[in-house]
């Protein structure tokens, strides 16, 4: 039940408690406290609504900064990682291969509030050896769910 139950609430964790009770064939109790399980085991870690901002008045720009670090002894990455992801600003961390070490996601009101934290807070920091940003122009698909609904797909079938 525990697999089927995370995919199917990771799509839509608006789902009514009894209709994800029958779609699993569970009492709706033991639904709400294997949910309840997940919580406390920190499996679940919380509940997200995926908003499409450009449809809305609010200006929202996302950047995605790589940074090069150096690792900390006995540590590795966690140190530096937990500094970064401390700041209110920034939405996302990931310990990430290739050329750089970590992945940053950072969601603000303007290119210059990106720069200002990146220049000011982030290349700041102890270890921290380089940057590049990346701004996000346009979301096709965010989460697994495509944003924007009018974009036809175009792929061909192709059948046995």
């Amino acid at each position: 039940m525990r697999e089927e139950l995370l995919s199917i609430i990771e799509k839509n964790s608006r789902i009514d408690l009894k209709e994800l009770a029958i779609r699993l064939g569970e009492d709706e109790i033991n639904v709400v406290n294997e949910l309840a399980k997940l919580e406390q085991e920190g499996i679940i870690c919380g509940y997200h609504t995926l908003i499409n901002w450009e449809k809305t008045n609010i200006e929202k720009v996302t950047a995605l900064i790589e940074v090069k670090v150096t690792p900390q002894r006995g540590q590795g990455f966690d140190r530096i990682a937990s500094r970064i992801y401390n700041y209110p600003e920034v939405r996302d961390v990931y310990l990430i291969s290739g050329g750089f070490d970590l992945l940053v996601t950072l969601e603000e009101k303007s290119l210059k509030e990106i720069a200002m934290f990146v220049s000011e807070k982030l290349s700041t920091l102890d270890s921290i050896l380089s940057t590049g940003t990346h701004f996000i122009l346009k979301k096709y698909k965010d989460h697994g769910t495509i944003v924007d609904k009018q974009i036809k797909d175009e792929r061909e079938v192709v059948s046995p």
